[in-house]
């Protein structure tokens, strides 16, 4: 990939239009400042962190990289107010938002001088974010690992119809770990991509060996969308996904379903590796991931795909 300018590499002062996703138990700030390194933009997971911890990794991060990086804060989770003061007093420039009404902290944040980003699903909700003012827009195929959108719209069909509807700088989310893929994601109309399986599989990423090693395991149908009645997610097919199963085939429970998920299923699943009792949340693009890669390769090896894909003719 050359490293021109566009619309996203100017809004975040990034070298390549790469983001990294804020997954929950991956994205620490060894996987954010690495990306950062890199030259794309790494992004501190606040979902799976108490405050403290929120602003430990923030610190951390400045201490190991001068590039830009941002902190993404999905709006499900709780202490939302006491994440965003701490984003503001730590100084992070840039937010992504998700899972939640983009106008909940977007005119907040820009006051105070950050860029802030936030995820959909579907074009009717990347429209719902141009009329919030948000400075990107993340639009996220089903593919994706972890929670979701309901519609089930792909991330080839989804960009090409947002990009229609929409004027902000678009990012193009699921089912992207290689070059190729890249490419074909901005020949739709993306001007750039978040990457969030291929850097779960990372040597630093902050996610358990156990759960590393079973991503590079994993084949085409090993993951599935489910829980759509609290919140849609995709996850591996394990002994936890079977009994979610169980309990469908009962009679669609809601109240089991909450009480079979429990407290603190993903970490014990990602963050602990416990791969049979444990939530493993991962897109599907899994079945292309087969090592686990220090950061810098996986950049290394995003850019020569990228480059090496060129421009088929008919």
């Amino acid at each position: 990939m050359q490293q021109s300018q566009n619309r996203i590499t100017q809004l975040f002062s990034i070298q390549y239009p790469v983001i990294q996703a804020g997954m929950i138990w991956h994205s620490g700030w060894k996987l954010a400042s690495a990306v950062s390194n890199c030259g794309g933009l790494g992004l501190i997971g606040a979902g799976s962190m108490y405050p403290d911890i929120l602003r430990e990794n923030i610190r951390k991060c400045k201490q190991v990289t001068d590039k830009p990086f941002g902190v993404n804060v999905p709006m499900l989770y709780p202490n939302l107010d006491e994440v965003i003061q701490i984003i503001l007093e730590e100084g992070v420039k840039i937010v992504f938002t998700s899972a939640g009404n983009p106008k909940t902290y977007t005119e907040t944040l820009q006051k105070e001088g950050l860029k802030v980003a936030h995820v959909v699903s579907s074009t009717k909700f990347a429209m719902k974010c141009e009329d919030a003012g948000v400075d990107a827009i993340v639009a996220e195929g089903f593919e994706a690992g972890g929670h979701n959108g309901r519609d089930e719209t792909t991330t080839f069909c989804l960009i090409p119809n947002v990009k229609k509807h929409i004027s902000k700088p678009l990012i193009a989310a699921g089912g992207i770990a290689l070059g190729s893929q890249m490419k074909a994601a901005m020949i739709l109309g993306a001007d750039g991509v978040q990457i969030g399986s291929r850097f779960a599989a990372t040597i630093e990423a902050s996610a358990h060996d156990n759960w590393k090693q079973k991503i590079t395991e994993l084949q085409e149908g090993d993951t599935h969308l489910t829980l759509k009645e609290l919140a849609p997610v995709r996850m591996v097919k394990n002994k936890f996904f079977n009994e979610l199963e169980d309990i469908y085939t009962a009679g669609r429970n809601k109240d089991s379903l909450i009480a079979s998920l429990g407290r603190a299923r993903a970490k014990r699943g990602m963050f602990e590796g416990d791969m049979e009792e444990g939530e493993l949340e991962i897109g599907q693009v899994s079945a292309l991931i087969d090592e686990v890669l220090p950061v810098e390769t996986v950049f290394r090896n995003l850019l020569a795909e990228f480059n090496e894909a060129g421009n088929p003719g008919l």
